[in-house]
């Protein structure tokens, strides 16, 4: 396997050292010079690619990939690889097996709190997800014209070592908000690394949920934190009253449980199935 992964930044970093053990060779592509060194501290052969041009090197290199991650989101004009790569040929990519396509569970939009999974209708309501939403179709036609299995990736929230309820709680920036029956879907970051991992050595495709198995109410997960750390919470403000900013406050609007079922009847196991067990590991072990 050679993994080419667009935006090797937290998420690429974790699904590059899942793979470290079996890949041949992984590379990555980062925004700014200054960012090669720690892509190569991370064993990460590194490329510059800055969303607008696609320079010899890494077009060189990409004859060579077999698999692809893109994880760079989309802008207004739409997915980056995708524009860039407009008028390619299967001659272009020789040696491409599989691609992996992030996206986020936005693209559901809301259900109410009810239960979903990969076969829910999609309504997404922001603009961002709607922006998703039609990214994925266009990865999805990409395989179809060239005859590649592609997998799209649905992420709910994101947190590991480094970005965590702990950091919060410690610089301050904590807040437990309350609103009645909203829940939200995680993912510990290592999980989207094992996950995508899972899905492309085995070349699997369609549509994958990667998500924990406990969609909780987002002031648990805050006063689970500050238990373990032995502190106070910070206090109660409810949602109504709550100062957020536009694009958070639509964040909110969006309730669902995610399911993960459908990737762990393929044989993947969660090794962080819930926050509590999450959360203890990463103050067990000072990860956070």
């Amino acid at each position: 396997m050679h993994m080419m992964i667009f935006g090797a930044g937290y998420s690429g970093k974790a699904i590059a050292k899942a793979l470290a053990p079996s890949s041949t060779s992984i590379s990555g592509t980062t925004r700014s010079a200054e960012n090669l060194k720690a892509l190569e501290k991370d064993g990460i052969e590194p490329f510059i690619f800055d969303g607008e041009t696609i320079e010899t090197a890494l077009r060189q290199k990409m004859k060579s990939v077999t698999h692809i991650i893109q994880s760079i989101p989309p802008g207004a004009d739409g997915d980056p690889v995708l524009n860039r790569a407009a008028g390619s040929t299967r001659k272009d990519f020789p040696s491409l097996q599989w691609i992996g396509y992030l996206s986020t569970v936005g693209v559901y939009g809301d259900h109410g709190g009810l239960w979903i999974d990969e076969t829910t209708k999609c309504k997404p309501t922001s603009s961002r997800s709607r922006i998703r939403y039609e990214t994925e179709q266009r990865w999805l036609e990409v395989g179809r014209k060239h005859g590649l299995p592609v997998a799209l990736l649905r992420i709910s929230g994101i947190y590991g070592p480094g970005r965590n309820a702990f950091r919060k709680l410690q610089d301050g920036t904590a807040r437990r908000v309350i609103r009645e029956g909203q829940v939200f879907n995680r993912i510990r970051v290592e999980d989207i690394g094992y996950a995508a991992a899972f899905l492309a050595e085995q070349e699997f495709c369609g549509i994958y949920n990667f998500t924990d198995s406990e969609p909780s109410p987002p002031q648990d997960v805050i006063e689970e934190a500050a238990r373990l750390m032995g502190v106070e919470p910070p206090p109660a403000v409810d949602f109504e009253d709550a100062d957020m900013s536009p694009m958070a406050r639509s964040f909110w609007g969006e309730n669902k449980r995610v399911s993960n079922t459908k990737i762990r009847k393929l044989g993947y196991e969660f090794e962080f199935p819930n926050y509590r067990q999450s959360l203890k590991q990463m103050w067990d072990m000072k990860t956070y």
